[in-house]
């Protein structure tokens, strides 16, 4: 079930934090290269971004990533998958560098459910990407490059090439990520 608008403070934020610093949706969509509809949807609640999106966000309005991301609150037992999976269409995340301000590095776990993929057309963001299989099978594709992973397997490439994710196995997929952004 997706998050109801109530539920996505991160655009709240986003918006704030825009408009504070005098910037157009025009102006952030030629620093991301993401459609300004996209991003005032986003805004609005409408849309959660992959973790990806929200970096390219922060880095367009030049503030550390920790502020777009510090909703993430450590809930226990089954409500924090469940919290988890309010965050994304896509997939759930946990943030696993929650203090990690004005770092270079921030790692994730990232849940895919069973068969299912990121619907965008394909994520990419500057820096690396490092991405470790804990449980199930996935598909990383890296531009045209296709990646079968299983547990215990790992890939790093270049996150400035489009890339997908998608869960090919029949258990939920559970996958540390970590991100280099320069």
């Amino acid at each position: 079930m997706p998050a109801r608008k109530k539920d996505r403070p991160i655009g709240k934020r986003l918006g704030k934090l825009r408009k504070e610093k005098k910037l157009t949706l025009k102006h952030i969509g030629n620093e991301t290269g993401l459609n300004p509809k996209f991003i005032s949807q986003v805004e609005k609640g409408e849309v959660m971004p992959p973790v990806s999106v929200i970096l390219q966000l922060s880095r367009a309005l030049e503030v550390d990533s920790s502020l777009l991301l510090r909703e993430e609150k450590k809930l226990a037992g089954e409500e924090k998958a469940e919290g988890y999976q309010k965050r994304t269409e896509d997939y759930s995340y946990e943030t696993l560098t929650p203090e990690a301000r004005h770092k270079h590095l921030k790692a994730f776990k990232i849940f895919i459910d069973p068969k299912s993929e990121h619907k965008p057309v394909g994520y990419q963001h500057q820096g690396e990407e490092f991405q470790y299989v804990i449980r199930g099978k996935v598909e990383v594709m890296v531009g045209e490059n296709k990646n079968i992973l299983g547990p215990g397997e790992s890939l790093h490439f270049n996150s400035s090439i489009v890339h997908k994710l998608k869960n090919v196995s029949s258990e939920k997929a559970e996958l540390l990520v970590v991100l280099y952004t320069p």
